[in-house]
């Protein structure tokens, strides 16, 4: 099915007999498979008596060729997929297998993709990026310090070189555009944090979705804010090469030494804040993050830090 895709991708029209006769199938087939297309992926094909089958818009898929080649200085492996669960989930898999990391495992959609809090990720096919870069942790737990933020910071600077250039930053692993979300981090850790470990740094960018009704938040594309058609190959080059030059910044001088710059693009500085931890609200101001990443909240004028994979940060209706 995937096959009369990519006869397909181009946009031109094609008659059911030359797809038939390059794929080996009968001109019935096709008619099959292209119903197939269009049911499992969400494509949309116009069928033209005379002309033959076209896909309403082209389409280009991730190569990792050309990944390599737009990022040449940043030679991380490339594992990618048409259709899988989750990237997060088949970087683990790819862990207990032996893959020798550094690598990147992307998807051209996924199945049961997840966000923090156990969120579904809204994963069309071919529009967006599923991406997830797999490290090697090793000497403890400062290496993981803030890890989460700096990921964020390096697809903030990405989106910007594209020309988002609104885009900024929401503790503790959200990128917005104004009040509304194009991408998000999820990190997960295998082995032992305090001597070796796995952490597999999960980001998902919204960028030529146009329309989902999968999303229970604000939500926006680099399309939508754009109203370009970017080149994902190049978003995945792109993303690389920043996030090499961020995590050995993180490498080399800790949390700390981004704590400062990852402030000045929180969008949400010195705003009035509730943060919800269960059935918990704690209304506060936000002071900024110390120098492990954990948020600072002034709570009743005194300064309290909070940190945690499970609480979720709101603006107040007064803020």
């Amino acid at each position: 099915m995937l096959t009369l895709l990519k006869l397909l991708k181009d946009g031109r029209f094609h008659s059911g007999e030359a797809l038939g006769a390059a794929l080996g199938i009968s001109r019935s087939a096709v008619w099959k498979q292209l119903q197939h297309l269009e049911a499992e992926l969400g494509l949309s094909i116009h069928k033209v008596r005379g002309r033959g089958y076209q896909l309403a818009a082209p389409l280009t898929l991730l190569d990792p060729q050309e990944i390599g080649r737009l990022a040449s200085s940043c030679n991380w492996p490339v594992l990618a997929f048409d259709s899988i669960d989750s990237t997060n989930a088949e970087a683990l898999r790819a862990i207990d297998q032996g893959q020798a990391s550094p690598f990147i495992v992307l998807a051209e959609r996924q199945t049961a993709g997840r966000g923090r809090r156990g969120r579904r990720w809204a994963s069309p096919f071919a529009e967006n990026i599923y991406y997830s870069l797999v490290l090697r942790i090793e000497g403890g737990m400062r290496q993981l310090e803030g890890l989460s933020l700096v990921v964020g910071l390096a697809v903030m600077h990405t989106l910007r070189e594209l020309g988002i250039s609104a885009a900024g930053l929401k503790w503790p692993n959200d990128v917005l555009v104004g009040q509304k979300k194009i991408a998000g981090i999820l990190l997960e850790l295998v082995g032992d944090p305090a001597d070796v470990c796995h952490v597999v740094l999960g980001v998902g960018i919204n960028v030529n979705m146009q329309v989902t009704e999968e999303v229970d938040q604000q939500w926006t594309s680099m399309r939508l804010q754009s109203g370009k058609v970017f080149d994902r190959n190049l978003l995945v080059a792109e993303l690389g090469l920043m996030l090499q030059k961020y995590l050995s910044r993180h490498q080399a001088g800790g949390f700390s030494a981004i704590q400062a710059e990852w402030e000045q693009n929180h969008l949400w500085q010195g705003r009035a804040v509730s943060l919800i931890a269960g059935v918990t609200h704690i209304d506060g101001e936000v002071l900024g993050i110390d120098s492990q990443g954990a948020l600072r909240l002034k709570v009743d004028g005194v300064e309290k830090v909070f940190s945690g994979g499970e609480l979720s940060l709101r603006l107040r209706d007064d803020s």
